[in-house]
């Protein structure tokens, strides 16, 4: 009898939350790509949810955390200082300016979690204000700010008080024009100070400046433009997730830039240490300082092998990984607009840099999730990894690695565009 594969393996031992995106067990990774047990090669244009944007087991990451594994693996960042946890500090506020101090946790949702803590501890205020279709986390408190799916909710209800759910733009559905569009979402933010809870009880708006979970949607520069102006109106302090979007995934390190918005407050994540687990909280200096000692903290948070890794990723995205990634996202996105023009099942191409949506509808015009669950299933087939995202699960969200080649998008492309082909005429035989 046959070895069972990873995946048969795991329902044994696993709960239904565990289960993945693919019942692929991946044995080795190398730059865009990875091979499974069988030892069969996929490009993965999914790098594992926008986190190995150096590529999978990058030589120079691997060389820096390796080094540092002979060092020390753990310090306790409770307990002593070590070198890479200043040095990774001491690059991240060179970029984004020294005016601003970093706290470092694990994941995305602890971030998001200090961020939360923060804005309450220094404003003294309640409320907190975050954006329909966002996704921030799965901790309880997380859990309440993530609007994209109520299933996330479902059984957990009693969740954090004082939450407040406004419109975040999203023209392609509503619509409107773009500056209509802008219009009524903050007419939304209008009628809960009006009805709901004084601007003045406010800590914090927190919000994806591209929302990631949501749909890969791409707000208009007006309208973080309008948040930041509401904001510094009202003393609410502005909380931005870069979990998804920083480290280069837009086309610049952090996604704020390109809407000339700077956030108080920015949770980071994901990629910045290219696979090994860390996360980052990033706030204004003068807020850092009103944080007591012992009222926030955790045992790994700024692991020194993370540590060392993400110093080795920010030499990368320095070194001319940004530029890269921006120019062969552009290359990619004429192509799937391309595709777009040729099909009308295709609603939208969006995105920035190499974080690029795709979001597809059936004949009538609704969201069509069983085809996009068909594209990627036949993708999968013939070696490309991709993942879906948006409420309706109708977006293909496209996130190679930065380090991805031209040839490679070309390669990816020509598979997605037969699976694309092959899905739609799957579905017109039904009709």
């Amino acid at each position: 009898m046959p070895d069972k594969s990873m995946y048969e393996k795991s329902l044994d031992l696993f709960p239904p939350i565990a289960l993945r995106a693919t019942q692929l067990g991946i044995v080795k990774g190398e730059g865009a790509y990875v091979w499974d047990e069988n030892g069969k090669k996929y490009i993965d244009f999914a790098s594992g949810v926008a986190v190995v944007n150096c590529g999978h087991n990058h030589p120079y990451v691997l060389e820096k955390a390796k080094a540092q594994m002979d060092q020390l693996v753990h310090g306790g960042h409770n307990v002593v200082y070590y070198p890479s946890y200043i040095k990774l500090a001491e690059k991240i506020l060179d970029h984004v300016g020294h005016d601003y101090k970093i706290y470092f946790s694990n994941s995305g949702a602890e971030a998001n979690e200090a961020a939360i803590k923060l804005a309450k501890q220094v404003t003294h205020r309640p409320g907190i204000i975050t954006f329909k279709h966002s996704f921030h986390g799965r901790t309880l408190a997380t859990t309440t700010l993530t609007a994209s799916n109520a299933k996330y909710r479902r059984n957990y209800e009693g969740l954090l008080p004082s939450v407040y759910y406004a419109d975040y733009p999203y023209a392609t559905r509503s619509g409107l024009t773009e500056e209509q569009e802008v219009a009524r979402c903050l007419n939304t933010l209008d009628e809960i100070f009006h009805d709901l809870i004084e601007p003045e009880q406010v800590a914090c708006m927190i919000l994806e400046p591209i929302q990631g979970e949501g749909g890969y949607i791409v707000p208009p520069k007006a309208f973080l433009q309008a948040i930041r102006k509401i904001c510094d109106e009202h003393g609410i302090l502005l909380v931005f997730d870069e979990v998804q979007t920083g480290f280069g995934r837009t086309g610049k390190i952090f996604a704020y830039e390109n809407f000339d918005v700077k956030p108080d407050i920015m949770s980071l994540a994901k990629a910045i240490a290219n696979g090994f687990p860390l996360s980052a909280l990033v706030a204004r200096r003068d807020l850092m300082d009103k944080w007591p000692a012992g009222t926030h903290g955790g045992t790994f948070g700024g692991n020194p092998v993370a540590c060392a890794a993400g110093v080795a990723v920010f030499e990368l995205l320095e070194g001319g990984l940004v530029d890269h990634g921006k120019e062969v996202g552009a290359y990619f996105k004429e192509k799937l607009l391309q595709l777009a023009s040729e099909r009308d099942e295709v609603l939208e191409v969006r995105g920035l840099g190499l974080m690029i949506g795709i979001e597809f509808v059936d004949r009538d015009g609704h969201p069509d999730g069983d085809l996009v669950t068909a594209i990627r299933a036949k993708a999968l087939e013939k070696g490309l990894i991709l993942l879906s995202c948006g409420v309706d699960h109708n977006v293909i969200r496209f996130i190679p690695p930065l380090i991805v080649t031209k040839e490679q998008i070309d390669d990816a492309f020509d598979i997605f565009k037969a699976s694309v082909e092959a899905s739609l005429d799957e579905v017109a035989q039904k009709h």
